[in-house]
């Protein structure tokens, strides 16, 4: 472990009236426990009181009440939470609301790249969630089934996916931006039965298909018999396929109930059933379907928005992300369960100017804008005037997430955007988690870069190699404690769920990123411990990358690492071993940037493809990703005594970057 070298002072202080007006000082209040210090000690020691809490004083309504709010009995890397407990989280998103006045709220704000806007209050939501819901049911969908949703960030994505979880299936985000070849594999592994996509949508005023790619996908995932698409006219339509025609497809309007809206009675699901699926890129292996439940990712992503970003029922969030990441979905969850407002944005952020996200912001009356580093570090180069053109006086406050920040372009939302008045609240965990380990909040003074440390409920500790703890050097972070959004396991691969977590140190959750501890007590994440690359917070595994390259004729083997980029946080770098008869031009390494691009999407392009003799691997063939990128970047190797081929090295070290 190195040290770590602190840096900055504290530059945002909360007033007095934010923190006697906050909803953590409120639950600190309620609950008499006289300080933040001390609910955080309580919510990580006695982890049933602080969830059960949560659950009762949200509001979580079940149908048929747990016994118990988490059993142990098989260890914490396998909890059981709402022991016997009924309930579907739908009838807590919309349900519970109807004749309420949080009806006539807007529940959804939306725009799309040429400017058109939308709004839906609760009740037209709920209504049009029991329309898909009532067609769904028509199409003989239930219970248990798994549906893909591979469409733009549009109001008709948070219908879908509601309606999915309203008649008890599973819902299963899907990054719009992806190949087929990615769809595929995420479908397949969860037998999807169905899949939502659209005609296109538009990016930089150029349409962008999708049901071409949805067409490619469906047709090689056995167990899909419906492929539904939203047309550019704004009705639905559906496609019969897969085994379900023998030869051919029929195409047909959605069933009845799309049209006009039918009250439709939301199934009731055990507080455990799964109810989503998203998918994540590790190391090694096929993508890791993170299994969720009822109780469990709604749950958490709430709490984070209550008691991290401050959230309350008469603010609008928005979040610049795709309901493939993780935070789309919490952005639903969230906002929903708190009456609140959720903002969406279809398009690119910096079209047909650079100021749109600040015009958004202005527009609709934002009060959270939650971003990445990568998105202010491209929106920085622009200066200050593109967003002093724009009234922002409904900002509350900034979330971040995604990546590290570095210090410049942090202060510079601090002071240009936010005029040194509007904290930022930076947010890290992961899909797994369901929200965040670590986060801002109103209550703490910040530094920038900073974060106040865990969430109420997250054990979470910096350990140094042999799992003891340690302050003021970076070390691995870890969770003592499990919490309620914890994902259930890995969709149909228990094992690798508990070797990826679990295994290295005893009731440990290791996540698989440097943190550090100042003496200050804030917090900092540091980037990941592990090989997984974050391109613009994409989180994408190497191995996915690699089987990609490797299935070109003319490549026989490959390793894909993330290198530090000023903009995106890092860039993905693939290093190709080339079979005998090919040769090393640049039309070979466009050709393969292409073939990633398209296969995971355009976000996901690698910024060089190299050609090198060998890849460095160990006596076992295990391929040192960590070297590769060290020899690239010029950074200090370290021990090189397990490689079998460590002249390997030299070359990828010729090949480096400036």
């Amino acid at each position: 472990m190195s040290e770590f070298q602190f840096g900055g002072e504290f530059v945002w202080h909360p007033a007095p009236e934010l923190i006697a007006q906050s909803n953590l000082q409120r639950f600190i209040d309620k609950h008499q426990l006289g300080s933040y210090d001390e609910l955080m000690r309580r919510s990580t020691t006695d982890i049933a009181w602080f969830w059960d809490t949560v659950l009762r004083d949200l509001d979580i309504q079940f149908y048929k009440p747990y016994s118990q709010i988490v059993a142990l009995n098989e260890g914490k890397p396998w909890p059981h939470w709402c022991v016997g407990g009924e309930m579907n989280i739908v009838h807590n998103l919309l349900d519970k609301y109807a004749g309420s006045k949080i009806d006539n709220r807007f529940a959804i704000k939306s725009e799309i790249e040429d400017g058109t806007t939308c709004t839906l209050t609760y009740k037209e939501l709920r209504e049009k969630v029991d329309a898909i819901a009532a067609a769904l049911r028509g199409l003989g969908l239930g219970k248990g089934d798994a549906i893909g949703v591979f469409m733009p960030m549009v109001p008709e994505i948070v219908v879908t996916m509601l309606a999915i979880i309203k008649i008890g299936g599973i819902f299963l985000p899907l990054f719009s931006g992806f190949g087929a070849s990615a769809i595929v594999s995420r479908l397949k592994d969860a037998d999807a039965k169905a899949l939502f996509t659209a005609d296109g949508t538009y990016r930089r005023g150029k349409f962008c298909a999708m049901k071409p790619i949805a067409d490619e996908a469906a047709a090689q995932i056995p167990t899909l018999k419906h492929l539904i698409v939203l047309e550019q006219s704004g009705e639905w339509a559906t496609e019969v396929v897969a085994a379900a025609v023998p030869g051919g497809r029929t195409e047909s309007p959605l069933p009845p109930g799309t049209a006009a809206a039918t009250t439709q009675a939301t199934e009731r699901t055990s507080a455990e059933d799964p109810m989503m699926i998203i998918y994540t890129s590790g190391t090694t292996g096929k993508p890791k379907g993170a299994v969720h439940t009822h109780c469990g990712f709604p749950i958490k992503s709430v709490q984070d928005m209550w008691h991290g970003l401050d959230l309350h029922a008469d603010e609008t969030l928005f979040w610049m992300t795709d309901m493939g990441w993780m935070m789309g979905p919490w952005e639903v969850f969230g906002t929903l369960l708190l009456g609140a407002t959720m903002m969406l944005y279809d398009g690119a952020p910096d079209f047909p100017g650079p100021d749109r996200v600040w015009k958004l912001c202005a527009d609709h009356r934002v009060t959270a804008l939650g971003i990445s580093p990568t998105l202010i570090r491209a929106l920085r180069r622009h200066g200050d005037e593109i967003v002093h053109r724009h009234d922002l006086s409904s900002l509350r406050k900034f979330a971040s997430t995604g990546e590290p920040w570095n210090p410049d372009p942090w202060m510079w939302l601090f002071q240009n955007v936010g005029r040194g008045k509007l904290p930022i609240i930076n947010y890290s965990g992961g899909t797994e988690i369901s929200g965040g380990i670590v986060m801002g909040n109103v209550l703490t003074p910040m530094k920038p870069c900073a974060f106040s440390g865990p969430l109420p409920g997250m054990a979470a500790d910096v350990v140094d190699e042999n799992g003891k703890s340690v302050r003021s050097k970076v070390g691995e972070l870890v969770i003592r404690e499990p919490w309620i959004g914890m994902t259930r396991g890995f969709w149909r691969d228990r094992q690798r769920y508990f070797e990826t977590y679990w295994s290295r140190w005893p009731d440990t959750w290791v996540h698989g990123d440097w943190a550090a501890i100042d003496d200050d007590g804030l917090w900092y994440i540091l980037g990941r411990s592990d090989d997984t690359i974050k391109v613009a917070g994409k989180r994408v595994g190497p191995a996915e990358v690699e089987s990609i390259l490797v299935a070109h004729a003319q490549v026989s083997e490959a390793a894909a690492v993330g290198v530090p980029d000023p903009i995106k946080g890092e860039a993905l770098v693939c290093f190709c071993v080339l079979k005998k008869s090919a040769d090393e031009d640049i039309d070979l390494a466009n050709e393969l940037k292409k073939k990633v691009a398209t296969e995971l999407g355009k976000a996901l392009a690698p910024r060089d493809v190299l050609f090198v003799a060998d890849i460095p691997k160990t006596r076992n063939a295990k391929v040192m990703r960590r070297l590769v990128r060290a020899a690239y970047i010029g950074e200090k190797l370290g021990d090189t005594s397990s490689l079998e081929n460590p002249g390997a090295l030299e070359e990828i070290s010729r090949l480096k970057t400036s």
